[in-house]
């Protein structure tokens, strides 16, 4: 089968930025050594060729060195794969970090989204645009939420073959942004993790105790502070005690869904099909949370722990971290952890010398904010579009590559290691009954200290304002984020948990607060909200794909209307908004109208 686009030719850069992550093509091979490790691939020996999954790396890979995939370069990594370039081209078009399109070497995001909107993030983006005018070797591109929310307006600096940046001063200027999209090598370096953390060093955290006490690139230090205590008592309890002190704790998890972590880590451990995997959900994309980032840049040893841990339980020995493409620190940090663990013997085909083998693959997302759905991250990892599955089967029977997966989220991973280190049941000793532990809330908007917060749950909304210096005049308030809804100021006394939001008539999501105070204006939040998931929907599902459309159009055309004038279109969007609802494959369309429609109810938002 003759696999090409045409007369298209790979550039020696595209060539070799292939080479590099594949090795060297079956031409090379001639008169060499077939079992060299360069040659093969470690799992099965299987060669690059029946490597589907190599497909995103290899995007990232000519993305990252030249800056863009041109025609030439996916048809050489599609020989390479022997992937038809028709879906090739299909996965490359479904990331917005990718390029398909010549552009410049450098590429300034600037997130526009709901907490830079409302710090003014507009403005600062024409500004910055009227400054790397043409001719400055850098473009600049509206971006949705980059994941730096406490930084807010934040924009973020990619510069092909060099070390991604983060363009960085908090919040972010139009001097710093352009001295990183011309001069990266001069650009201030970003602030550090602890910097999003108002509590970090006091004493009783749990999940941050570690954020900006102990060293993030010492493995040394990490154990001086507690690290590898839970794995150790892992391997003592072994996999079924495991599981038990993780279903004692009443750990749900922590990406919204709130579904037991005990029992889905028990279904994957009972399933017969091999081999089982461990999948890390790191791409939280939904607007107003950062708290994985802050977790993986200031604590990256702990999730490695976790995973690991994960991993033991539920009989997998090969872990993925599926790991947000906006998070370049996060990278590095996380490269840096796993080859220290490997090293040192965390990781390997013989952990901490108990038999057990496991090690972990981190894969980057390219910007899609669907991946963050299980079954969508799992296509991606596999090289097809990040488009979510129908269920059944279930992950836990039929997952990543067809086997039984277990996958869960940064936050939810790093609370395993207080359960195992304290007991199950002192763990559940925090919070309430029915909503246990410690949790991590995303504070940003209308406050005088952004950040991440962890309180245990049960604390109240006005408890947790408070600490952050919530403005006066607040207009609304917006639990988690985008797919979540707005609560009216006066709602401060709704306890943090997830029966207690719910009872509220909201969601805790993955633990969004976003204050905005009478100076943003709403009805114009309320169109971004509507433009994100219309951007953002994968058009899998046509209740989905059309139904964000209407819904934006309808936003667009009262934007400036109020009682009467707007009354025909807002009944317009309940039925829309229904129908999405009701019909929707998965998350991302059945949650696209809460927000607005809690606007409309709560706020009075065209009242």
């Amino acid at each position: 089968m003759d696999l090409h686009f045409g007369d298209s030719k790979p550039t020696d850069d595209e060539r070799a930025a292939v080479d590099a992550l594949l090795g060297p093509p079956e031409s090379s091979w001639e008169g060499a050594d077939r079992s060299d490790a360069d040659l093969r691939w470690a799992r099965g020996g299987r060669e690059a060729r029946e490597r589907r999954d190599l497909l995103l790396p290899g995007l990232h890979a000519i993305n990252d060195r030249v800056g863009w995939i041109s025609e030439g370069a996916l048809d050489h990594l599609c020989r390479r794969l022997t992937v038809p370039p028709a879906e090739a081209y299909g996965v490359a078009t479904f990331y917005a970090m990718f390029s398909v399109k010549p552009r410049p070497a450098t590429v300034l995001h600037v997130c526009t989204d709901l907490a830079c909107a409302a710090a003014g993030a507009s403005g600062l983006c024409a500004r910055i645009e009227a400054r790397l005018g043409p001719g400055s070797g850098a473009s600049v591109e509206r971006s949705p939420c980059l994941g730096l929310c406490e930084r807010a307006p934040a924009a973020l600096a990619i510069k092909a073959g060099e070390p991604v940046r983060t363009a960085v001063s908090a919040p972010a200027t139009v001097e710093a942004a352009v001295l990183a999209a011309s001069a990266p090598d001069s650009a201030p370096e970003e602030p550090p993790a602890a910097m999003a953390v108002p509590q970090a060093g006091q004493d009783g955290l749990v999940l941050l105790r570690r954020v900006g006490v102990a060293d993030p690139e010492s493995l040394d230090d990490y154990r001086a502070h507690g690290g590898y205590t839970a794995l150790r008592r892992a391997f003592a309890l072994g996999p079924a005690g495991v599981i038990r002190e993780v279903t004692d704790s009443g750990l749900v998890g922590r990406g919204g869904a709130a579904f037991p972590t005990g029992r889905k880590w028990q279904a994957t451990a009972s399933q017969p099909d091999h081999p089982h995997y461990l999948v890390c959900n790191a791409d939280e994309s939904e607007p107003g949370t950062f708290k994985d980032r802050v977790l993986m840049e200031g604590d990256p040893y702990a999730l490695v722990e976790a995973m690991t841990i994960a991993g033991y339980a539920t009989g997998a020995h090969q872990g993925y971290l599926y790991l947000r493409g906006e998070y370049p620190r996060a990278l590095r940090r996380l490269e840096h952890a796993i080859t220290q663990a490997r090293a040192r013997g965390f990781l390997g085909d013989d952990v901490l010398g108990q038999g057990y083998a496991f090690d972990i693959e981190i894969r980057r997302g390219a910007g899609a904010y669907i991946c963050g759905e299980e079954t969508a991250l799992f296509n991606s990892i596999e090289g097809h579009r990040g488009e979510p599955r129908s269920k059944p089967p279930f992950p836990v029977e039929k997952g990543l590559f067809g086997k039984p997966t277990v996958e869960n989220n940064v936050e939810t991973l790093v609370n395993v290691l207080p359960i195992l280190t304290m007991g199950a049941q002192a763990y559940a000793a925090i919070g309430t009954g029915r909503s246990t532990g410690p949790k991590l809330f995303c504070v940003s908007g209308s406050v005088d200290r952004p950040g991440i917060y962890e309180l245990p749950f049960g604390a109240t909304l006005g408890e947790l304002l408070d600490m952050a210096g919530v403005r006066d005049r607040l207009r609304g308030v917006l639990l988690g984020g985008a797919a979540g809804g707005f609560v009216r100021p006066d709602e401060r006394d709704i306890p943090l948990t997830f029966e207690g939001t719910r009872e509220a008539g909201t969601t805790l999501g993955s633990g969004v607060v976003m204050a905005f105070d009478d100076t943003v204006p709403l009805p114009r939040l309320l169109l971004r909200i509507a433009e994100f998931f219309r951007d953002e929907s994968c058009g899998q599902c046509v209740p989905c794909r059309v139904g964000t459309v209407r819904q934006e159009e309808a936003l667009h055309r009262i934007v400036e209307r109020t009682g009467a004038a707007a009354a025909d279109d807002i009944a317009l969007l309940r039925e829309v908004g229904r129908a999405m609802r009701d019909a929707s494959i998965c998350g991302l369309g059945q949650t696209a109208w809460n927000a607005v429609e809690s606007a409309i109810d709560r706020l009075g938002a065209y009242e």
